[in-house]
């Protein structure tokens, strides 16, 4: 179902903190006609985590309008609560979301088999797919390779694919063996997609995107086709974009970013986000440059 250049999309927000809907309309217009192949609402780049369940479900029942079918929508809805979890499933498939993308519990630090239990109460509860997000360096929980191994087995119509954030490129071949090659492995590293795209990666949940949609979404057509030389030409050309994305506190940079190539894109962020540094603003400045945008 997923493939391709997929942005977590920030959450535009006005001066005042408020949800800003039209621009974010106007950001998913953009995004399609950029070539984006499915959108995220809600994940982390769009500061789920500063935001009430009222409002988070109405931004993914805005993105889901706005696309209209054109493009499908995974909507963020983990919780480190599995109960809290189960009522984010049901929010989002009532918000009309194709797919959900679920961390593991964070701050708890469950064992494995909490993490596989929790995962296993989900499928229980839901018939939307569900992509695992695997990232350790927010959630401080890691989805072993064994216990993704095992989630899906458990439960293969359910777990549809996995964002993976952790940065082990070996996971995709452990993954890939275990799980067979059409099981839908994303990238959630822009700087790492070209390897993970190599070793069995079928996209991106990215970051970058959100500014650079069409680079993103022509990166990923090349590996797609199996171009490399392209994709390598691509990369090269975004990897400082890649990397200033997180000179400062995200999405900070990244907003910045889409304030430099959409200027009507509103520059408001919830505490405790704050506006990126001037060292992080000039990287992303000189990144932008480097990448022709």
């Amino acid at each position: 179902m997923f493939s391709g250049s997929i942005p977590a999309l920030v959450t535009p927000f006005d001066d005042g903190g408020g949800f800003a809907e039209q621009a974010f309309r106007d950001l998913i217009e953009w995004q399609i006609a950029e070539g984006s192949s499915a959108l995220v609402a809600c994940g982390t780049t769009g500061e789920a985590a500063t935001l009430n369940k009222a409002e988070h479900f109405h931004v993914v029942r805005v993105c889901v309008e706005q696309a209209r079918g054109r493009v499908p929508v995974i909507a963020g809805a983990g919780s480190n609560d599995t109960r809290v979890a189960v009522d984010n499933l049901t929010a989002a498939k009532e918000a009309g979301a194709d797919a959900a993308l679920m961390v593991p519990p964070y701050y708890n630090r469950p064992s494995q088999d909490g993490i596989a239990q929790h995962f296993a109460a989900l499928a229980g509860a839901t018939a939307l797919p569900i992509i695992l997000y695997n990232v350790p360096g927010r959630t401080v929980t890691d989805i072993l390779p064994a216990t993704v191994i095992r989630i899906v087995q458990e439960n293969p119509a359910v777990f549809i694919g996995i964002k993976d954030a952790t940065g082990d490129l070996a996971r995709v071949s452990q993954h890939r063996a275990a799980l067979g090659a059409d099981w839908c492995q994303l990238s959630g590293n822009d700087d790492l997609a070209l390897a993970f795209n190599v070793m069995g990666g079928r996209g991106c949940i990215s970051v970058t995107a959100n500014a650079a949609p069409r680079l993103c979404a022509e990166f990923q057509a090349a590996c797609a086709t199996g171009d490399i030389a392209r994709a390598r030409e691509l990369h090269d050309r975004l990897f400082p974009l890649h990397q200033a994305m997180f000179t400062d506190a995200s999405p900070g940079p990244v907003k910045y970013a889409l304030s430099r190539v959409r200027s009507e894109t509103p520059r408001g962020l919830r505490l405790p986000m704050t506006w990126p540094s001037e060292a992080a603003q000039a990287a992303v400045d000189d990144a932008l440059t480097h990448a022709g945008l």
